[in-house]
């Protein structure tokens, strides 16, 4: 069935602070700190039990687990940061395996407008506005700016539309 909207309303507003907080690090430092990604995973063991039936509250604290082992992997062959893995995992207890074709879908579309965002404003005066931001130097990407993007579009368009 997928994550209900009121499931989305319980969640959003700790994730939209702790969302914007990680996108705004991961371009100014290229980190997400540990502590964002614990308070994420803090809100849904708090908010998760008023959010979902007990059950399912329970199942997917599952997700985490399986996104942090296959997150490890990833991040031991180089592909994606520690941080990343930690956020990704964090992340997915609020995320419906019954949802996984949209939420791709929400990730590539995000991980799309935030590159294309990152490089225009890198190579434009809009940089001036932050100009000590490491991501500007840096050939790597922050995918802190599509993975908290990727979180919060999904809780909003399940939160609008269902």
């Amino acid at each position: 069935m997928g994550l209900t909207a009121y499931a989305a309303l319980w969640f959003l507003p700790a994730v939209i602070p702790i969302a914007i907080f990680v996108a705004w690090n991961d371009m100014r430092v290229m980190k997400i700190p540990n502590l964002a990604s614990g308070v994420l995973l803090l809100s849904y063991a708090i908010l998760g039990i008023f959010a979902l039936p007990f059950d399912l509250y329970l199942w997917h604290w599952t997700h985490f687990v399986v996104v942090l082992a296959v997150g490890i992997l990833f991040w031991m062959s180089g592909v994606i940061g520690g941080g990343d893995v930690k956020f990704m995992a964090a992340a997915s207890p609020m995320l419906s395996v019954a949802d996984l074709r949209d939420i791709m879908l929400i990730y590539a579309s995000c991980l799309i407008a935030a590159l294309i965002t990152h490089r225009v404003v890198k190579h434009s005066p809009l940089r001036k506005i932050a100009p000590n931001w490491i991501s500007w130097e840096k050939s790597k990407f922050p995918k802190g700016l599509a993975l908290s993007g990727t979180l919060l579009c999904y809780l909003l368009v399940v939160a609008i539309f269902r």
